[in-house]
This record gives structure tokens, C-alpha cells and sequence, in this order.
């Protein structure tokens, strides 16, 4: 009951700001969501990550004495950070299968994860520019800038751009103006 107290006062309070500023005449548009920040970290989240080692146990609770439910098993697999509590990460993969990871088993190497089969690497960031080599699906690549669109990767010795609908590992926050 007094939840639903305190949720109408609010409700009400939102309703008033409203109504004061448009009387104001304030037509400023809303500054841009700052990005929410880790309490431990102080990083940005979500953010992404890769997977250290081989081997990691993803557990249903942050501490050792929670039960394993993964284990991820490919080393530089992606994975994306969603909260944090004190030496552990709430992570989740491409599938959205995640739990918590102590933070010695991740590295802040950037990779991300092929999503279609024969992707070009483009030589330029350019729709019609010349392929240097393709990759297949499940290819983990190291990410390097994102621009106009575009994502610069590296695997195996060959390197180029990719558009970001064929990779996961990558949001908005990653591309440079």
C-alpha cells in the first residue's frame, strides 16, 4: 500500500513538471539520456566485453557459492556486461543466455560474433567496395573502429569492414561521428 503511495505521488509530480513548463513556454527538447554507469566499474552500461580464458562458469548469482548454469567455452567469445556487483558481471551472450561471471574471467578486448554465412571484409566501408576475404558464421573477430556504418574486424590474418547487421558485439555507443 505504501508503494502505491509513493508511485502516485510521483505520477503526480511528473504530471505537474509537465504542466509548469508548458505553461513556461519551454520548448527545449530533453537533453539525451546520460549513460547509465556501473557502480563498481564506473564503465558504461550495457558495455561489451570478451571472455579471457577457454573456460567460464556464468553462475545464477554473484559468488562462488551460487550455482554454475553455463560455461562458456570459446575464448574471446563476445558478451555483453549488464550489470555489475562487486567483482562480478551480470553478462549475456548473442542468445541472451547469461548469468554472473567474476571479472578476472573477462577482458575489455573488444570481439564480435559473425552472424551470416559468406560475409564480405570490405576493403573500404563502402557497399560496393571489393571483399579481402569472407568470413563464416561463428568466425570471432577482434573489432577495431566503427564508422559511417560500418565496422573495421580482424580474424585469422585478414582484416576489412563489415556492416553492423552482420556481426553482434556492437551498439550505437561504438560508432564515431
Amino acid at each position: 500500500m505504501k508503494f502505491r503511495a509513493i508511485a502516485v505521488a510521483m505520477c503526480c509530480l511528473v504530471l505537474a513538471t509537465g504542466q509548469l513548463l508548458a505553461q513556461s513556454g519551454e520548448t527545449n527538447a530533453p537533453a539525451p539520456a546520460k549513460p547509465v554507469m556501473g557502480p563498481v566499474s564506473r564503465l558504461p552500461l550495457p558495455r561489451f566485453v570478451s571472455l579471457k580464458a577457454s573456460i567460464g562458469n556464468v553462475r545464477r548469482g554473484p559468488s562462488r557459492t551460487h550455482r554454475v548454469d553455463w560455461v562458456f567455452t570459446r575464448a574471446n567469445m563476445p558478451l555483453q556486461i549488464i550489470a555489475e556487483y562487486e567483482n562480478w558481471r551480470r553478462v549475456r551472450d548473442m542468445d541472451g543466455a547469461g548469468g554472473w561471471m567474476h571479472y578476472t574471467l573477462l577482458s575489455g578486448t573488444r570481439t564480435v560474433f559473425v552472424l551470416k554465412d559468406y560475409t564480405p571484409l570490405r576493403l573500404r566501408p563502402e557497399v560496393g567496395s571489393d571483399p579481402n576475404a569472407y568470413a563464416e558464421h561463428g568466425v570471432i573477430a577482434r573489432l577495431g573502429s566503427c564508422v559511417l556504418g560500418w565496422c573495421e574486424v580482424s580474424a585469422e590474418g585478414h582484416d576489412g569492414w563489415v556492416l553492423p547487421s552482420e556481426i553482434w558485439g556492437v551498439d550505437q555507443n561504438d560508432f564515431e561521428d
